[in-house]
């Protein structure tokens, strides 16, 4: 294969809690149990992933007032999971998501420094913002900031934990002439920080890890989502998984880069894409449809139905046409913790729509939500996927793609064996790591420390 060729990155997504998985399959495991973590890490590895990557759940989601129990209970620790993560596996990434909104700095940097101690340089954080009252009502601080503070805290956020990971002074290993032995040349720095949303000053306690500072991701979507990404981050998720839509959130986010001073390839784009794979396209396509139905059942449909409709819907029959009430568009009470209540912003149009489309193609409700929501991204025989991804890739629709497979935790298995394969034969994806750190796997370069160089 020609050099010039872009190598396309590949990472591995746990899903924790959404009906992405279908935990009814008996080959689904445990999403508490170290095992399925463990598990999951080793065949990323094994596979020379870049990373594996882990969301946060900080509150459980409710409906009606009840816990939502359609897509399984419990979100163990991110850092607790990742730290052990590091004992077990030896070049993957290791990226957990952390909310800026209710964290602060120095607890966050210093999670983040000793997590890349730990793992010898493998540490990434996904930098998030919360826009959920119902989650912040587990804090102290409470409430939630509008989408314009948020990000202007999350701006001085990341701008304040880089100056902790900044403020020791010194990487070098030098000699000490008394003891005849080597010691490190730093010294832990002050740090002062006044600013709109943190005022803090003291002595940083981790020194300065082996990447220089973590890698940061960034997964907002809003324009200023793209903009603090533009500015700060090394990688940036993406929800669009079809071509057409990749290039053009590929130009938009990349075609910023320039104004903050930063080159085309200082930013890595990485959506996220689930797969079905069969040993031919048709039994792949067949066995997406089975794979759909499984992720939806009529309870998860009804309760999908109440996001859009704000409405206690548990009388209509799933298998049923859509309601003929229109939905209650008032604040929303029914679906709490969800981020879909953010996607239909106008409930009125929205149910016009599906109604016409129920009706135009005689669906059900659970027709109707499996046809609207997520579907996998990439269906087909290995050799399919392979070309797919390759494809997207070289035509700059992404870098790579965040994989997320909806049987936890052996799901990744297939991909590892047959797929990935493929791509190395193809020239276009590692058959051996080339470094040891998570920033050697992006091919990004390591911060120099403005504290060492004064």
């Amino acid at each position: 294969m020609s050099e010039s060729r872009k190598q396309i990155h590949l990472a591995a997504h746990f899903p924790g809690v959404n009906n992405t998985t279908v935990w009814s399959d008996p080959a689904a495991g445990s999403h508490i149990e170290f095992s399925s973590f463990a598990h999951f890490a080793r065949t990323a590895e094994r596979a020379k992933f870049d990373f594996l990557f882990l969301a946060e759940g900080l509150r459980l989601r409710e409906q009606g007032g009840k816990i939502y129990d359609l897509d399984v209970v419990g979100r163990p620790d991110t850092f607790t999971v990742l730290s052990a993560l590091a004992a077990v596996t030896e070049r993957l990434g290791l990226t957990g998501t952390i909310n800026s909104t209710f964290n602060e700095p120095y607890e966050v940097a210093r999670q983040f420094a000793s997590l890349d101690h730990l793992s010898d340089g493998r540490a990434a954080w996904n930098v998030v913002t919360s826009w959920d009252a119902f989650t912040g009502e587990n804090f102290r601080r409470g409430g939630f900031l509008p989408q314009e503070e948020r990000y202007s805290r999350a701006k001085e956020f990341l701008a304040t934990v880089n100056e902790l990971f900044d403020s020791w002074r010194g990487d070098e290993i030098v000699a000490d002439r008394e003891s005849g032995t080597f010691l490190r040349d730093a010294k832990a720095g002050a740090f002062v920080h006044h600013g709109q949303h943190f005022d803090i000053e003291g002595q940083f306690n981790v020194p300065r890890s082996p990447q220089g500072r973590p890698v940061i991701f960034q997964a907002g979507d809003s324009e200023e989502g793209r903009e603090f990404a533009a500015a700060g981050a090394d990688a940036i998720f993406s929800r669009y998984s079809t071509l057409k839509e990749g290039q053009a959130f590929y130009t938009d986010v990349k075609g910023r880069l320039a104004r903050h001073g930063r080159a085309h390839d200082q930013l890595l784009i990485l959506p996220a894409a689930t797969f079905v794979l069969g040993d031919t396209d048709a039994e792949a396509e067949e066995l997406a449809r089975e794979v759909r139905r499984q992720q939806v059942s009529g309870a998860t449909a009804l309760k999908h139905l109440e996001f859009v409709w704000n409405r206690d819907l548990s009388a209509y029959d799933p298998d049923g046409p859509l309601p003929d009430v229109d939905p209650d568009p008032g604040e929303h009470t029914v679906a709490r913790g969800r981020a879909q209540v953010r996607m239909y912003r106008d409930p009125l149009a929205t149910a016009r729509e599906w109604r016409e489309l129920a009706a135009a193609n005689k669906w059900s409700i659970r027709d109707l939500v499996i046809q609207t929501s997520s579907r996998q991204a990439f269906v087909g025989s290995p050799a399919t996927v392979a070309d797919t991804i390759d494809a997207f890739v070289q035509a700059d629709a992404s870098d790579g793609f965040i994989l997320v497979p909806h049987i936890t935790p052996g799901g990744l298995d297939v991909f590892a064996d047959t797929v990935v394969p493929l791509l190395q034969e193809r020239g276009v994806f590692r058959t051996e790591y080339e470094g040891t750190t998570l920033r050697d796997h992006l091919g990004l370069t390591r911060p120099s420390s403005p504290a060492a160089a004064a």
